[in-house]
This record gives C-alpha cells, structure tokens and sequence, in this order.
C-alpha cells in the first residue's frame, strides 16, 4: 500500500487524519456531508505512522456515532475487489477496529457487516477477533463451518488450521467451536488445537537458526556472517560476548572497536558501551567518524544507552556537532542532563524541527526531556510540534511536556485533548482541562459514563469531578 498524503494540519480532514480532538470538534459543526466524506476518507485510508501502535479505531466510532453516520462505504471498501488482492491487515484493520467499536455500542449494522466480513473476507482473523470480544455465542457458532471451509482437509490445510488456532489474538471463537455439539466441528478444532500445541511445544525445545560458539572470536565471527547473511546481530552478539569475554580478552575487543570489520565492531562497541569501559567514548567518537553507515548507527546507539556521569559529561561536548553523533548527544542531555543542560536541550529542540520537522525521529526524546526538565521558553516549539505532527503517540508526548512548560495549557489544548485518540492524551487532558468551560463537564462526564473508556482515563476523570475533587 502507499504511504497516505496527511492533509495540512487546518483542514477539517488534515485534523482527522492526526487524530486530534480539534478535528471532532469542527466535525460537530461542519456541514454534516463535508464531515462523514472526511471521516470515510480516514477509515478507508489509515493516515496512522504506525497502524499497529497508533490508536484511531475509537475515535472514528465515536465520531461517526455523533455523525450518526452509516457504514455503507466501510462496506464497499471491504468487499471491494481489491480485498482478494491486497490482503494485507493494513488495508482493512482500520476499518474492522472501527465497525468492533460500533458493535460494542449497539450498532447492529456493525455487527452483521463484521460476521459477514469473517466469514468471507480475506482478513477474516481480524474480524474473528472482534466478534470473539462482542458477539455472543450463537453467533461465533454459527461462523464455525465458514471458517473451518477456509482450510481444506489436507495435511497442508490441517497445518495451516492449527496454526492459525495456535497464533489467534482472542481465543473465545475456537474455544467455544472445540466445545461444538457438531460433531465434526469440534473434532476437528480441537485436534488443530493439540497440534498447534505440540508444535510450539517442538519450537521451544528445537530453536532454530545459527549460534555462536563460546568464545570472543567465535561471537565476532558469527556476527561477521550475520552482516553477509544481510542481518544485523550485533545486539544478540554483545549479549554473548558479555558471557564469555574476560579481562584478558579486553585488548582484542579495544582492537575490533578500533579496527574490526562491522559486524565485529559493532558488537565490540555495543559490548563496551554496556560495560562502561573507560575507552569506549573515544572508540564511539572514532566509530563515527571513519565508519560505515552500519557501524556509525551502531556506535550511536551504544552511546544513547550508557547510563553514567562520564557519557552526559561527553555529550555537553558532543552536542553542538553536525551529525549523528551531535543529535544523539542532544537526546542524551534530554533523557540524563541537569537544570544547566535545559538550553542545549532546547537548542537541539529548535534544530530539530527546523531541520526535519515536526515528525523527526529524534523529536520524541528531545519533547519528553523538554518536559521532564521544565522549560518553559521551549512552549512554542512543543505548540508547533502538537499542531503539526502527524504521529499521535508524538503529539500526546508534546501535550504532557506542555501541561509542564506552557500556563496557557490548561485553557488551550487540553480541551480539545479530551476528544483525541490517544488515550494517554486523554488521561492529560482529564487532569489539567480548565472545567470553566462548559464543554469540558460535558466531555468529562461522557468520559465517565462509556464503557468503552480506557481505566486509567476514568480515574482522572473521577479525581476532577467525584466527590472527592
């Protein structure tokens, strides 16, 4: 599938696509036809960065139930031909998460579009795994042999079967179908059943795939072939070495850090960046500079996970440079630093954004350690960051840091944040919302009242309007 196009961030579908709770808010009083067009446009196009982290299903439910909005474009979507074409969960989850919330809150529409989906639809686990959260049992009964018809008697067909027993997200459907009073049903569920069990069974005992042998040389040189196998596993090597190497290997091991081909050196680094060796800020450095790509990330990442005074001291030097190794140092300040480190940190900030803008990798490190040491000039940069991302998650992180930097917080976006998809983002928005506007009570007792709310939100939102607030 192609990456989808995030409209500007001031247009009702611009909004949408983010998942902000501005984009519910200007749905409620746009023209009704211009809001559902937009909506249909998301649910059909996931804009999510990431569709297995981001969340957008409840949001979208939530909406089209205050749009009282149909479901007949989800339905061409998923019936569409492409499904036998594409059947990639990216294609259609989105839209299956969406018609599971709708269910949930009685939509009966929703349920019916969903067995159906299941039952002859390409992503049927999916739409299996809502159902097994929202039907009731004669209806995931009555999907038994539609289900079962996907997999034909085969010892190819009964391997495929249990395995995709044995991998189901929610096991209620094929629990229920072992139990079938039909008889060849439940037979034939539950010996998939044994055999997806006993196949795991095998996998623990047997693991696959090359190791190591018990020696500095032989871990350097597994992860030398890993490199010309096209897999990094420098990770996993220094892992290793630290179970093998001694004091007397540490000059070999200073030696590959310096010198080594890069599945070795990268392992060497990671290995002494772990163990805090007094060498390995120079080795880093040196990586940097007259390494390969592979071994410059490597080096990187090394740095950013060593803990102590000695790397938060050498990233204040590190800071200002022009690379990898000077972003890094940035990130580094942010997680680590002190009070004195909030102005590199804010610098790093601003080049950031100018540099790759308000989605940059970097920024997530850079927005929590702007919040985390309190910097209130930074206010700005965080709005342009929450208005603009496309990442939820990142624009949920850039809320927290403001609810910390910027006095206008409570009054600005988090009201809008108690409509946003993130739910972390709601729990924020539930602690801090200025309840003088009547909008807030509203959206704070609606939060209260559905089921579908997130624990952690309704316990914000009890501490604010309980009888204890």
């Amino acid at each position: 599938m192609f990456d989808t196009v995030i409209a500007p961030s001031g247009t009702l579908l611009g909004l949408l696509q983010r998942g902000r709770g501005d984009g519910t808010l200007h749905a409620l009083t746009a023209p009704r036809a211009e809001a559902l067009a937009a909506l249909n446009h998301c649910v059909l196009n996931d804009p999510r960065h990431d569709w297995q982290v981001e969340n957008r299903s409840l949001y979208y439910a939530r909406l089209y139930l205050d749009l009282h909005g149909g479901i007949e474009e989800i339905e061409r979507h998923l019936f569409d031909a492409e499904d036998v074409l594409d059947t990639e969960e990216s294609r259609t989850g989105l839209a299956l998460a969406v018609l599971g919330h709708l269910a949930a809150y009685g939509r009966g529409d929703a349920l019916a579009l969903l067995r159906r989906y299941a039952a002859t639809g390409s992503n049927w686990a999916w739409a299996l795994d809502e159902l097994a959260l929202r039907d009731g049992d004669s209806g995931l009964r009555a999907l038994a042999e539609p289900v079962l018809a996907r997999f034909p008697r085969t010892p190819e067909g009964e391997t495929e079967l249990a395995a995709a027993v044995r991998d189901a997200f929610e096991p209620r459907p094929w629990r229920l179908w072992a139990d079938d009073p039909r008889e060849a049903v439940a037979t034939r569920v539950r010996s998939a059943k044994e055999q997806g069990s006993f196949d795991q069974w095998q996998r623990q005992m047997r693991p696959t795939g090359p190791r190591p042998g018990w020696s500095v040389r032989a871990v350097f040189d597994w992860a030398e072939e890993a490199v010309e196998r096209g897999a990094g596993m420098h990770v996993p090597a220094a892992r290793c070495l630290a179970a093998v190497a001694g004091p007397r290997n540490r000059p070999e091991i200073i030696e590959t850090a310096r010198n080594g081909l890069d599945g070795a050196r990268s392992t060497a680094l990671r290995y002494l960046a772990d163990t805090e060796d007094p060498d390995v800020l120079d080795l880093i450095e040196t990586a940097v500079s007259d390494g390969t790509s592979a071994v410059v990330d490597a080096a990187v990442d090394a740095f950013e996970r060593m803990q102590g005074d000695n790397a938060v001291d050498r990233a204040r030097s590190w800071v200002h440079r022009p690379d990898a190794l000077g972003a890094a140092a940035g990130r580094v300040l942010a997680c680590r630093g002190g009070a004195q480190d909030a102005t590199l940190v804010l610098a790093a900030l601003r080049e950031a954004v100018r540099g790759e803008g308000a989605d940059a990798p970097t920024l997530w490190t850079l927005v929590d350690g702007t919040g985390r040491l309190g910097i209130c000039i930074a206010a700005p940069v965080l709005r342009h960051v929450y208005r603009e991302t496309g990442s939820s998650h990142l624009r949920g992180r850039a809320a927290r840091a403001l609810a910390v930097t910027d006095p206008s917080f409570a009054a600005g976006f988090a009201v809008e944040c108690l409509w946003d998809c993130e739910e972390s983002t709601r729990e924020v928005a539930a602690r801090h919302a200025e309840t003088g506007d009547a909008r807030v009570v509203d959206q704070l007792r609606r939060l209260a009242a559905d089921p579908a709310e997130e624990d952690e939100v309704q316990t914000a939102v009890r501490s604010r309007i309980g009888p204890d607030a």
